[in-house]
């Protein structure tokens, strides 16, 4: 009676949070903490200890996170005013040929989705994606769904997002191998779920091209910043961090120089190094003066304030789970199921991605279910566990998402189509992720 009772308060916490978002159309935000006082009150925690979690919880999630995502948020801007993006995609087009206009546009979206956030990143490039697809004659599906795809696959699983980087310091992995494995992860099923699947269906999809808007007149090319110092910045950060990764495999680790390496490659120091160089190669290097960075920055604070109230909700949740026994009581449940820790992290992630269609939640609520089963698998690498959450959390957009929609309305799909096409390449690229993060769970 009492596994039943725990798998459906956890179940019914579960529920409650789709309820509360899709049919009340409560906040993620507020929704999460409605459900950690309900798990609370369902186990008979203290009252006091129900608040005093719920604060510890998101107290813990966001001194980490708060920091990083501000100085992310900078790197972003910087991207986004500077002509950063557009100089990516017409360089990669370029390299690429017109022919392999898809592959190119793939690309652009991996490295553009690195410092931006999806709804951004596709907003900036969209009047490029109708530009080539004129230029071209290639269907705007062909063109801009590989797009599409990138940018969720690096919001997904790859840091400094911010989604990703939470399961990061949720289950404590080491952000360098999580970026390391999830660049082969997100470059391969981008490439399943973008080219390799429009190819195969966009001549079947109609999309009325004719009625979406012309393009701006286009900047020119020497008002925008260079290719290698554009690429330079967005990589920066992750560079920083990787190198403290592989410098960790050496043996000076344990030396002075190790603990400068490791000084300089926390996200933290990485990305405020990152910061700064932003400003720049992106802003003073380009004769923009300090007067507007600081506009810049401030403009950049705005779009990440709900994104960290509902990455601290999902914190919140995932400490009532551990603090009311919960999540220890449901690790023995789920293993005397015998199921593969990798693969449950991506079906209750995917579960949540259907049914609230938000990413950062179905990564905050999965990691916060599988938290509890590490300790029974020691030679398990948080990194893959992360990897696993973030492949679940691709798959399904559709009506639930608001980049469903964003999709459909910019390339002038039907509901049909934008089924058939974007939700379908999610789908596909999820299915590849879980299956390269299983294999490489194998090797490793």
């Amino acid at each position: 009676m009492e596994i039943i009772f725990l798998g459906g308060t956890l179940l019914a916490a579960i529920i409650l949070v789709v309820f509360l978002i899709m049919r009340l159309h409560l906040h993620a935000f507020v929704s999460l903490i409605v459900a950690c006082f309900f798990v609370g009150f369902m186990t008979c925690m203290p009252l006091l200890q129900i608040c005093q979690s719920i604060e510890a919880g998101m107290g813990s999630t966001l001194g980490f996170l708060a920091t990083v995502l501000g100085f992310g948020s900078i790197l972003g801007k910087m991207l986004e005013t500077s002509g950063g993006a557009e100089r990516l995609a017409r360089t990669m087009i370029r390299r690429f040929g017109k022919k392999k206009a898809n592959w190119a546009m793939m690309f652009v979206g991996l490295i553009t989705g690195i410092p931006v956030f999806f709804q951004v990143g596709f907003v900036l490039l969209i009047p490029l994606v109708i530009s080539v697809a004129r230029a071209t004659g290639l269907s705007i599906i062909a063109i801009g769904v590989p797009i599409g795809v990138s940018l969720q696959v690096v919001h997904c699983m790859l840091p400094p997002h911010p989604a990703a980087m939470a399961i990061v310091a949720t289950l404590g992995a080491d952000v360098g191998k999580v970026i390391l494995l999830g660049l082969v992860v997100c470059t391969i099923c981008a490439a399943v779920g973008g080219p390799l699947w429009t190819s195969l269906i966009h001549k079947r999809i109609p999309s009325d091209l004719d009625s979406l808007r012309e393009p701006d007149e286009p900047v020119p090319d020497e008002a925008l910043p260079h290719f290698g110092i554009t690429l330079l910045t967005i990589l920066l950060p992750m560079i920083i961090m990787v190198s403290k990764t592989l410098f960790d495999l050496s043996p000076w680790k344990a030396t002075e120089i190790g603990t400068v390496v490791a000084f300089i490659g926390n996200p933290i120091t990485a990305l405020l190094i990152s910061a700064f160089f932003a400003y720049w190669s992106l802003g003073l290097h380009r004769g923009r003066s300090m007067k507007e960075l600081l506009k810049f920055t401030e403009q950049s604070f705005g779009p990440v304030a709900g994104i960290l109230l509902v990455i601290g909700a999902g914190g919140a949740f995932n400490r009532i789970l551990l603090d009311s026994g919960l999540g220890t009581q449901l690790g023995a449940i789920l293993m005397s199921l015998h199921m593969n820790p990798l693969i449950l992290a991506w079906i209750v992630a995917a579960i949540m991605r259907f049914s609230v269609g938000s990413a950062t939640v179905s990564m905050m609520t999965s990691a916060g279910i599988v938290l509890p089963l590490l300790p029974q698998y020691p030679g398990l690498d948080p990194a893959i566990v992360c990897l696993a959450v973030g492949a679940g959390a691709i798959c399904f957009s559709h009506v639930t998402d608001s980049g469903f929609w964003i999709v459909k309305e910019y390339f002038g799909l039907t509901v049909a189509g934008a089924l058939k096409s974007y939700t379908a390449a999610t789908c596909l690229a999820s299915v590849t992720a879980i299956l390269l993060t299983l294999g490489i769970s194998l090797i490793m």
